[in-house]
């Protein structure tokens, strides 16, 4: 592993496919261009809309979304992660799977994960979400990526940050970075979502990188922003606000040692 600049990129995605590709596509660019070699991409990028609208897409939009990360891994020569889009699932027409995709340089997916925790709340804004009404549950651990040059890339997707033992499984795993892609909610990223990415960050000693969704997506649905870059001492590294744009910091395997030896805790621990 070598020290290098991840990018967290933050976006107000719509329910429109072709344009959220297109702003994905200009904000890679303005990562690469800050020198970033390891770039994020939030949940729901290329898509947000209604949920039926989406289910009634998922074909398109998983198809054309596997296509995207592709091509842009090759063209800049990038490991991407994809946060978050609609998968079908075969035997269920009604329903896709919240799915994370990793791509190397080469065009090669090497990571999927399909989001194992539902957003089914009723938070006090009076907005209602039902995830699971259109979204099937994946049912496994998230995958650890070994990259000799990137460190071992654990993944993740929005909700699960609320449940630190999916976390603990990665780190288990020999876990350097922690990927949390999100459309977090306005009402509830303002109390808890810098929190969250801190004590995910300081409680596995890894680096967090949480690429964002940010603003009015349609009707009343409202994300919170603050696509952060996090290290494993729990500091703010890169916090992208409240606007599109890119969160770009360095992650240093020198920081990363000297941390883990300052705070052995993952050594301490008596419950497994």
């Amino acid at each position: 592993m070598k020290s290098y600049l991840a990018a967290a990129i933050q976006m107000t995605s719509k329910p429109d496919l072709g344009k959220n590709l297109v702003e994905a596509e200009e904000l890679i660019d303005l990562a690469v261009r800050q020198g970033a070699e390891l770039v994020s991409l939030p949940e729901n990028f290329s898509f947000l809309g209604k949920e039926v609208d989406k289910v009634a897409q998922a074909k398109k939009i998983a198809a054309e979304t596997d296509l995207f990360l592709r091509k842009m891994a090759q063209r800049f020569q990038i490991t991407i992660l994809g946060g978050g889009f609609p998968v079908p699932v075969a035997d269920n027409p009604e329903k896709a799977y919240n799915t994370a995709v990793l791509v190397t340089p080469d065009g090669q997916e090497v990571a999927r994960y399909q989001k194992v925790h539902l957003f089914d709340v009723d938070v006090p804004d009076g907005n209602t979400y039902q995830e699971s009404s259109t979204v099937m549950a994946g049912k496994n651990v998230p995958p650890i990526y070994n990259s000799d040059t990137l460190g071992k890339l654990g993944l993740s997707i929005c909700y699960d940050v609320r449940f630190p033992e999916l976390y603990r499984q990665l780190s288990q795993q020999g876990a350097d970075v922690l990927f949390i892609p999100a459309a977090f909610t306005a009402f509830t990223g303002k109390d808890h979502w810098k929190v969250l990415l801190q004590a995910r960050a300081i409680e596995n000693t890894c680096y967090v990188i949480a690429p964002a969704q940010t603003g009015n997506h349609y009707e009343r649905r409202y994300t919170h922003g603050h696509a952060m870059i996090i290290d494993p001492w729990g500091a703010i590294l890169a916090d992208a606000g409240n606007a599109p744009g890119v969160a770009v910091a360095e992650i240093n395997p020198n920081r990363l040692k000297q941390v883990r030896q300052q705070m052995p805790s993952l050594q301490h621990r008596v419950f497994v």
